[in-house]
């Protein structure tokens, strides 16, 4: 027999498998799951003041890989503000108007969805 720890869903389970001497072999899940893994912690970059008027929204669902602005920062429109790795593709998030950073919602390594707000301008 094996003992292994696998985490499905963010659930952890304790499954020991027998090993067969024929083609098959059974397996037999321990009955509940085992202490739930430890969700990291958020990892946002807070928003300094108040919102801004202007969202910079994700155009899909990815990963940031950087962020190239902070808060109180002049952007003009184009400026690249964050890079996005959708489908092992980097994208450039730019600045959709002149204005200033007003807060950023995403931090390095956050994985996003389309739409989600990623930083506001004034």
């Amino acid at each position: 027999m094996k003992n292994y720890t696998i985490t499905v869903n963010g659930n952890v389970y304790d499954v020991t498998v027998e090993e067969g001497s024929g083609n098959m072999a059974s397996t037999q899940t321990v009955s509940a799951p085992a202490k739930k893994a430890a969700a990291p912690a958020p990892k946002k970059v807070a928003a300094q003041g108040a919102e801004g008027s202007v969202k910079v929204a994700a155009p899909m669902p990815g990963k940031i890989l950087n962020v190239k602005v902070s808060s109180g920062q002049s952007v003009k429109k184009g400026d690249v503000m964050l890079v996005l790795e959708a489908m092992k593709m980097e994208n450039e998030i730019v600045a959709p108007s002149d204005g200033t950073v007003a807060s950023i919602h995403a931090a390095v390594g956050d994985s996003v969805e389309a739409g989600a707000t990623l930083a506001t301008l004034n």
